[in-house]
């Protein structure tokens, strides 16, 4: 139990950091759903497809080296100055490479002055890439706090320049990315300051081939989430008008919706679920470098088990409480205006809220079950996981988009997680022998479910679709509640 309190203590700094810093990019969800059309946004959208792309290939896997060889303190200094050198020396060549690709990459964003946003993303991708090894230092460190108020101090800057760009000199999507590297750039520049004495190392070639040799399979296993995570997008930018019309109908206006409508609308509506993934997220940050501290002690296995009981528990809370909700919380009005959380002709993909919300507990599961991989060294399949992945996610997309389109993107988000997840947690059992009871956390699943599917019976009696969401709610996290005091979960005596 003192090891969970060590790994809680971390996830809630950098919880609380994380959140508050996607909360204040989130402020910017409202405010660019009401400055600018479901196209415009779409094309934002797009824009940041590309660069998570380019952010993998940019890193190549290098975070993860450092967490896994930078823990033997005394060489930290030598393997920090390897990797960050080679990273800048790699952003140079990849800038050039990718400037002259440019003809190539356009067609995917389809935009009509692409030169000034191209040099500004290539921007973005450098500071970006120059910052991760220092904060993983940060992290490996055990300093939260540093990390947390550094990530916070970018995105006021990123929040404020949005602003005052857009609202003050009224300038247009371009102001998005003005914003975004200006602050990655000062975010990068304390980060390396905070981390300086770490480029007192050498560099050693030697060491560079070994940290090739274990982050380099992360590539296609980093290139596969993005494929998750934002291929969506393309095949529904590539959506006919035919298609649309038959699914969506017309809009306000009587117009049909364009495909960049489409990804504008989907790509508001997956704001929504990103509360889970913030919870992913911040759990990931604390349980990285948590399970290699404790991957030598003998009652790690039990441990993690634990830590994974303790996070379907923490998922469920959100899942439900989202999925019942999401007609209220979209309709909230921002505090000294009109709007709206979400601006109305984005209410169209509120359908896909609920799977999403599920396929990021899912990825919750992976993040889990990577715990054997990362300890017994076999990131090798990480790339044979995410092809599948990643085959599960173009085959769902191209085969029912055309029938189903933002609801097919979702539920094929869903089973790609899902599978990675069963398909990681079979190869860590291998690994590391953890007793996850595995049953437990699909059970959880299923009153989550199920607590969503009886919404409308509840609905029809009570005759109120907000007392007919809290009714539920309460009843569920009885439910869970009774549970864990029927110690279903947390067992004190062990398994």
């Amino acid at each position: 139990m003192k090891q969970l309190k060590e790994l809680l203590s971390d996830t809630l700094i950098y919880g609380v950091s994380h959140v508050f810093t996607r909360f204040m990019n989130y402020l910017l969800v409202p405010f660019y759903t009401g400055v600018f059309k479901p196209g415009e946004y779409g094309v934002i959208s797009l824009i940041y497809v590309v660069v998570a792309f380019l952010n993998v290939v940019f890193t190549y896997g290098m975070e993860s080296s450092y967490f896994r060889y930078a823990k033997e303190r005394e060489k930290s200094k030598d393997i920090f100055k390897t990797i960050q050198v080679s990273l800048l020396l790699t952003s140079a060549v990849l800038v050039t490479i990718v400037w002259f690709l440019n003809p190539l990459i356009n067609p995917v964003i389809g935009l009509a002055e692409p030169f000034p946003l191209l040099t500004l993303m290539l921007g973005i991708l450098i500071f970006d890439t120059i910052q991760v090894i220092p904060f993983a230092e940060l992290r490996l460190k055990g300093k939260p706090w540093h990390f947390a108020l550094l990530k916070m101090f970018g995105v006021f800057i990123n929040l404020g320049l949005n602003l005052y760009l857009i609202l003050k000199l009224h300038l247009g999507i371009e102001a998005v990315l003005i914003s975004n590297i200006i602050a990655s750039f000062i975010t990068a520049l304390f980060v390396w300051i905070i981390t300086r004495d770490m480029l007192k190392g050498s560099w050693d070639i030697n060491f560079l081939k070994k940290a090739l040799r274990f982050g380099l399979p992360f590539v296609p296993a980093g290139i596969g989430y993005v494929i998750n995570e934002m291929l969506d997008r393309i095949f529904l930018k590539r959506m006919n008008p035919e298609s649309i019309e038959a699914i969506y109908g017309t809009n306000a206006d009587g117009s049909i919706y364009s495909g960049e409508d489409i990804v504008g609308i989907y790509s508001a509506a997956y704001k929504l679920a990103v509360v889970m993934l913030l919870f992913v997220t911040v759990y990931r940050y604390a349980w990285q470098p948590f399970f290699m501290k404790k991957s030598d002690d003998q009652e790690a296995p039990v441990i993690f088990s634990e830590a994974f009981r303790y996070f379907n528990l923490g998922a469920a809370l959100i899942f439900i409480f989202f999925s019942l909700f999401i007609e209220q919380i979209v309709q909230l009005t921002i505090p000294f205006t009109e709007a709206t959380l979400i601006g109305r002709e984005y209410w169209l993909g509120l359908n896909v809220v609920s799977p999403l919300l599920l396929a990021y507990w899912f990825q919750g599961w992976y993040v889990n079950f990577s715990a054997g991989i990362f300890i017994g060294e076999k990131t090798k399949v990480l790339a044979y996981i995410t092809l599948i992945g990643s085959v599960v996610t173009v085959t769902g997309n191209l085969l029912f988009v055309p029938h189903f389109g933002m609801l097919a993107s979702a539920y094929t988000t869903l089973a790609s997680y899902a599978v990675m997840a069963m398909i990681i947690y079979y190869h860590s059992k291998k690994a590391l022998d953890v007793p996850y009871k595995l049953w437990q956390g699909f059970f959880v699943i299923a009153i989550a479910q199920f607590s969503l599917a009886l919404k409308p019976a509840f609905k029809n009696v009570i005759e109120s679709e907000f007392w007919a969401s809290a009714f539920l709610f309460v009843i569920a996290m009885g439910v869970l509640a009774l549970m864990t005091m029927k110690n279903f979960f947390l067992k004190e005596n062990g398994s």
